[in-house]
């Protein structure tokens, strides 16, 4: 189940005006693009669902939980995310019921992308979650690992790659955890990790073209979701080169 989504196309077509920014979605459905009336998915099956979030400057998002393993990728602006200050490009990942934030946009405001591989219903907030949280203890660990920034290279730092290098941001873990950086010259191919040693992967193209075989080249922060049970991906650069993030879930989410 390998599934794209053109950064262009998607901005062009769904980009929603909410509360405090815009929220774009990529991949899949999330709980405010679901329709009236339409079931969720089963959330014990894999569901590649990635979105953009846009805030406005000084936006605040309260400290909180998902049901489900996620990513999120800093990729404009910057802040605070809680201990951690985050700019483009960080990288942010929690379990499912382990709790963060606050998220604190800078006075340029911040996006990041969201990625699951499974559904999720919303968040969850705190204070007020807290019990739903500790009965999930018994079920689910905390987890919390991140990385960044880690900046994006430039047109002319991509036209000077000869070779393709590769290398770990966040060490893969024994569930299969992991996120690593591709960095690609025109033309050249990253071959990512097995997705069957984990539960699942995002790819996110952060500067320059790539594209999946037999696929269109894809721009900057266009998404692609690899599925446990496929090949592993190569992604051959454009004529610019390419800088890449492959985003590996932990196979318990899918056990």
């Amino acid at each position: 189940m390998i599934v794209t989504a053109d950064s262009q196309v998607a901005l062009q077509t769904n980009r929603r005006r909410t509360g405090n920014g815009w929220n774009t979605s990529y991949i899949g459905k999330n709980r405010s693009t679901l329709r009236e009336g339409e079931a969720a998915p089963a959330p014990d099956i894999v569901y590649p669902v990635a979105f953009l979030v846009e805030k406005d400057a000084a936006a605040i998002v309260k400290p909180h939980f998902h049901s489900a393993d996620q990513y999120q990728v800093v990729v404009q602006g910057g802040g605070r995310l809680g201990p951690h200050n985050v700019d483009s490009v960080s990288v942010h990942y929690t379990d499912a019921y382990s709790a963060y934030g606050p998220i604190i946009a800078s006075g340029e405001g911040i996006s990041w992308f969201t990625l699951r591989n499974a559904w999720d219903s919303g968040a969850r907030y705190m204070p007020a979650q807290r019990q739903v949280l500790r009965d999930a203890r018994a079920r689910f660990q905390h987890r919390e690992s991140t990385c960044g920034p880690l900046t994006a290279l430039s047109e002319a730092e991509l036209a000077a790659l000869t070779d393709v290098t590769g290398n770990a941001v966040i060490e893969e873990t024994k569930d299969g955890l992991g996120t690593w950086r591709y960095t690609v010259n025109p033309g050249g191919i990253a071959l990512g990790p097995h997705p069957s040693t984990g539960g699942g992967q995002f790819w996110l193209v952060t500067s320059g073209l790539a594209r999946v075989p037999g696929g269109a080249l894809l721009p900057p922060n266009s998404t692609v979701f690899v599925g446990p049970d496929d090949a592993a991906l190569a992604m051959t650069a454009g004529p610019s080169g390419a800088d890449l993030l492959c985003m590996q879930f932990p196979k318990h989410a899918r056990d």
